[in-house]
């Protein structure tokens, strides 16, 4: 495992990050449950839109929480 070498600052500004991203969650599942009540999911952009901003956000999340798990300070 990789690890990453960080300062003590640098490391609660990742835990703020993470929160920040965390609490994306609930927006992004809600943009969706908005997009799935239109229709047709097949050509609903929207949807499509919020399905892929969901997979950015949960990627940056494992992405944050690695660096946090693999920190030396």
């Amino acid at each position: 495992m990789k690890q990453t070498i960080i300062t003590q600052e640098a490391l609660e500004k990742l835990k703020v990050e993470l929160e920040k991203y965390k609490g994306k969650r609930k927006e992004l599942s809600l943009r969706i449950e908005r997009a799935k009540e239109m229709g047709d999911l097949s050509e609903n952009f929207e949807y499509h839109e919020a399905k892929e901003a969901q997979g950015l956000n949960e990627a940056k999340i494992r992405e944050i929480d690695h660096q946090i798990k693999t920190a030396i300070i």
